[in-house]
């Protein structure tokens, strides 16, 4: 099992496997290099409503692969903005560059710093990872 995972600076992560980047004053949203390599090869990805009202951990959506199917949660509350429309004809995106490309939705965050104070630094997230991966050796 690969466990060495990508997890860039300057971005938040959830527990649950979700990145967040700060763009002023909205956020993009995907799933981590973890995540898109547990799901292995991805066929599919349910993407949110533009103008839904998303709590904090609410599902935004699916990302289907051929093993699993799995919930994708938003990371901040707030309102989605825009969805990546090029996943539904090219959902290997999210395999092949989950922190670029292979993003998810834009969300306009309700409060950004209370949300915030609930995500992982690179550096926790790292170690979370860390945990994960010795635990299923």
């Amino acid at each position: 099992m690969k466990t060495d995972f990508a997890v860039p600076d300057g971005l938040y992560y959830t527990k649950e496997h979700e990145w967040v980047r700060l763009e002023g004053d909205k956020c993009r949203v995907g799933v981590t290099d973890y995540a898109q390599n547990s799901l292995h090869e991805i066929v599919y990805v349910e993407l949110p409503k533009v103008g839904a009202n998303v709590a904090q951990m609410q599902s935004l959506g699916t990302v289907e692969s051929v093993k699993a199917v799995a919930d994708v949660y938003s990371p901040v509350a707030g309102e989605v903005l825009e969805v990546n429309n090029t996943l539904s004809d090219a959902p290997e995106l999210v395999n092949k560059n989950p922190y670029g490309d292979g993003w998810i939705t834009i969300i306009r965050p309700s409060d950004m710093a209370k949300d915030l104070a609930s995500l992982m630094p690179p550096e926790a997230y790292k170690d979370l990872l860390k945990k994960i991966t010795e635990k299923n050796k």
